[in-house]
C-alpha cells in the first residue's frame, strides 16, 4: 500500500491536526474541497512531501498549500522547469512546493512542500471533481476515503501510515468537519449515511437544495459514505454552468457548459424479455480530447487507442445470442447499426472492423447537445423485444 498524507523523506508522518471537507453536489457530480492541517512538532525544520491518491474517475482541479502565513497556489508547468524553479526557491530560502504525478501510479500525486520550520503549521487544500455512483436502490453514493488519515507515533517507535485511524494512547488527536451542500433539478427526498448526521436542512421550499453535516465529534475511523435520494431519479435532467466572467470568450473557461444526466428506466416487460440474453449499448468518445495521452512515459497510449483496445476486447467477449450496438460521438455522432443487432460471428466481425478504423474529430459544444438529445431518443427505441 502507498503511504499517504504529509510525510518526511524518511516516510515518517507529520502529525495531522484537523480535516475540513466541503462537498458541493450538483445532480450526479460532486466537487470536493479537502483541507488537511498539519504541524511540525519536531525541533528542526522538515522538508515534507504530501502524498495522496485520487479516487477512481476523479479529476484534480486545484491545489494549494499554506505554510505559516504564506499561501502558494499551484500552476501547471513543464515538469523539468517546475523542478528547477522549486530547487531554486529552496536554495534561496523561499517557500515553495512542487506537485507531480507519482512514478508508482498515475492516480497518486506527490506534493513537495519545501521546508516546514519547527512549530509551524501547514494546511494543504485540494479540490477534485468526481461522478457519484448509482446504487441498486437508485440512490447516489459519495465516498470520502479514510486513506489520508495517519496513525501518528513518535519517532523511533516504528509507526507509519495506515488506511484507518485506531485509538491509542500515543495517537495525536485531530478533528474532522464535513458539510455537504446538495443541489438537484429534482427534489431531494433524503440523505443517509452509516455515520451520524445532523438533521437534513432544506434551503428552499421546493426541496431542490439541502445541507447536511456530520455530527460533531465523529471518529473518522472508516470511509464516510453518503447516499443521496432524488425524486424521479430516471427523469432526464440538464445543469448549465455559465462561463467565467473574467475568462476570454471562446476559451475553455469562458464558454458555458452543460451536464446531461441520463439514467433510463425500461419497462419490466422489456427488461424480462432480454434478461436471458442481455443487450449491450457501447458509447465511445472520439472527440479531440481523446488524442491526449493516458499518462506520462514513452510507452503511454493515447486515450483513443486505449478506448479502442478496450472496446475490441469487450466486443469479442459478449455472450452469443445477446443484442448490441455502438454509438460514437465527436463533431457528430453515429450508430454502427440502425438498431441493436443479435451478436453473431458476422455482426461481431463487422463491428471489430469499424472500431479498428475509428478516428478523432473535434466535438463542438452545440453539436454535443444535439447529439445527446438525438442519442436519448434513439436509445429509447433501441431495445429489442
Amino acid at each position: 500500500m502507498v503511504d499517504c498524507g504529509l510525510l518526511t523523506h524518511n516516510r515518517d508522518p507529520v502529525p495531522l491536526k484537523h480535516i475540513e471537507v466541503d462537498l458541493q453536489v450538483q445532480g450526479h457530480v460532486a466537487a470536493v474541497t479537502s483541507t488537511l492541517q498539519y504541524i511540525n512538532e519536531e525541533e528542526r525544520p522538515l522538508e515534507a512531501v504530501f502524498v495522496f491518491p485520487m479516487p477512481s474517475g476523479a479529476a484534480l482541479c486545484q491545489f494549494s498549500a499554506k505554510i505559516a502565513d504564506q499561501e502558494i497556489v499551484a500552476e501547471v508547468q513543464e515538469k523539468q522547469e517546475a523542478r528547477e524553479q522549486y530547487d531554486d526557491a529552496l536554495s534561496s530560502g523561499e517557500q515553495a512546493f512542487l506537485l507531480e504525478e507519482s512514478e508508482e501510479s498515475a492516480d497518486v500525486f506527490k506534493l513537495s512542500v519545501g521546508s516546514l520550520p519547527p512549530g509551524q503549521s501547514a494546511a494543504v487544500t485540494f479540490i477534485y471533481i468526481t461522478e457519484l455512483s448509482v446504487e441498486a436502490d437508485h440512490s447516489l453514493r459519495f465516498c470520502l476515503p479514510a486513506v489520508l488519515n495517519p496513525r501518528y507515533t513518535p519517532a523511533g517507535t516504528g509507526g507509519g501510515i495506515v488506511s484507518e485511524i485506531t485509538s491509542s494512547s500515543t495517537g495525536i488527536p485531530y478533528s474532522l468537519s464535513f458539510t455537504a451542500h446538495v443541489s438537484s433539478p429534482n427534489p431531494i427526498t433524503k440523505v443517509e449515511s452509516k455515520c451520524p448526521l445532523e438533521p437534513l436542512m432544506f434551503l428552499n421550499t421546493d426541496h431542490t437544495e439541502a445541507k447536511v453535516s456530520l455530527c460533531a465529534g465523529h471518529k473518522f475511523n472508516r470511509d464516510v459514505e453518503l447516499y443521496l435520494y432524488y425524486q424521479n431519479p430516471h427523469q432526464l435532467t440538464a445543469i448549465v454552468e455559465a462561463g467565467a466572467p473574467t475568462a476570454q470568450p471562446g476559451s475553455l473557461m469562458g464558454d458555458p457548459v452543460v451536464m446531461v444526466s441520463f439514467y433510463p428506466e425500461f419497462p419490466e416487460s422489456v427488461m424480462s424479455s432480454v434478461s436471458s440474453c442481455g443487450e449491450f449499448v457501447f458509447v465511445m468518445d472520439r472527440s479531440g480530447s481523446m488524442n491526449d495521452m493516458m499518462r506520462n512515459g514513452p510507452d503511454a497510449q493515447k486515450r483513443i487507442e486505449c478506448a479502442r483496445d478496450t472496446l475490441l476486447l469487450l466486443l469479442k467477449s459478449l455472450p452469443v445470442g445477446c443484442y448490441f450496438n455502438i454509438f460514437g460521438f465527436g463533431s457528430d455522432y453515429e450508430s454502427f447499426f440502425p438498431k441493436s443487432v443479435q451478436y453473431s460471428q458476422d455482426t461481431m466481425e463487422q463491428a471489430v472492423k469499424k472500431v479498428a478504423s475509428y478516428d478523432i474529430s473535434t466535438l463542438e459544444f452545440t453539436e454535443l447537445l444535439r447529439a445527446a438529445h438525438s442519442f436519448t431518443n434513439v436509445c429509447k427505441n433501441s431495445l429489442h423485444a
